[in-house]
């Protein structure tokens, strides 16, 4: 079952709580009433119970953080203290508490491994019930018969703190106040990817036709009769000759074809919100009050209170 700092399971919890807050409040050896440290959070299951006291012990063990099940401690919100059936070396032998671990089920079975001789030694002295509990400390949890002689097992998959009921179970203490707990939605909104667009460019092609006005030179040559046809010339001037007697260059135009790239369009990409409001459902949990007056039935109020 996982734990919870008090805080992170309900970040209101100051606002319910009928006496001092649990944190901040110095801890102190039953009997001896020394100082050992002070209580800097507190640990609730899954069901809002209470479970441990996060210790800094520094007294004792300077710097270190240890785990007191809720059981073995008794707090007197008169005084602002919390008494605890807690020795050095056991503080000393519990695994540290550090922020951000992970508390699994091995985590916790080193814990409780340092208390439970502790807890059968003194099954038959049960803590002193004179001091109260305060409003917003503990949960209680029912308490089951040990069985005398017997070595219990425990097994993460069937495990139940009932199991440890000399650590977690506060029903011997006077004066309880416990807090139910009651869920309630908090709408917020993750921005999450939906879908996306891809804008690109590829080229066509397409063969254009353009007319073109052109110049070609054509040579024409005429054969006519001059006017003085038949007139004697003299033989210096008659030169009769054989061969290339004239030559004469002839020019033509040809398209001369160049392209230029010009600005035919502009496309603008921008991106706008759609508001809109959307419905949703989730399943929320309410813990009601059940009695249970000198074995009759159980009443169960479902009137909020």
């Amino acid at each position: 079952m996982a734990l919870h700092k008090i805080s992170d399971y309900d970040p209101d919890y100051r606002d319910a709580i009928q006496g001092n807050d649990i944190k901040g409040m110095s801890v102190y050896t039953q009997g001896s009433d020394d100082k050992i440290g002070t209580v800097s959070d507190a640990l609730v299951d899954d069901q809002g119970k209470f479970r441990y006291l996060i210790v800094d012990v520094g007294f004792w063990v300077f710097g270190k953080k240890v785990l007191l099940p809720i059981g073995r401690g008794k707090i007197d919100s008169k005084t602002d203290r919390v008494y605890v059936q807690m020795t050095k070396q056991q503080a000393e032998d519990l695994p540290e508490y550090k922020e951000g671990m992970a508390l699994d089920f091995d985590y916790e079975e080193r814990v409780r491994g340092a208390y439970r001789p502790a807890a059968a030694l003194e099954a038959s002295a049960p803590l002193d019930t004179s001091a109260s509990l305060d409003a917003a400390s503990v949960a209680p949890v029912v308490k089951t018969a040990a069985v005398a002689n017997s070595t219990p097992t425990y097994s993460r998959d069937t495990y139940d703190y009932t199991q440890d009921a000399d650590l977690y179970d506060t029903s011997v203490h006077d004066d309880q106040t416990f807090k139910l707990y009651e869920e309630r939605l908090v709408a917020s909104t993750q921005r999450r990817k939906s879908g996306e667009v891809a804008i690109g460019k590829h080229v066509e092609t397409e063969t254009a036709r353009v007319s073109v006005p052109i110049e070609k030179e054509r040579v024409i040559v005429e054969r006519v009769t001059p006017t003085d046809a038949g007139r004697v010339v003299s033989a210096d001037v008659a030169t009769f000759r054989e061969g290339e007697v004239a030559h004469m260059e002839i020019y033509e135009e040809v398209p001369d074809i160049q392209k230029e790239a010009f600005v035919r369009e502009e496309v603008r990409v921008s991106k706008v919100v759609d508001h809109e409001t959307v419905q949703a459902t989730e399943t929320i949990r309410r813990e009601e009050l059940d009695i249970d007056t000198d074995g009759r039935p159980t009443v169960k109020k479902n009137d909020r209170m």
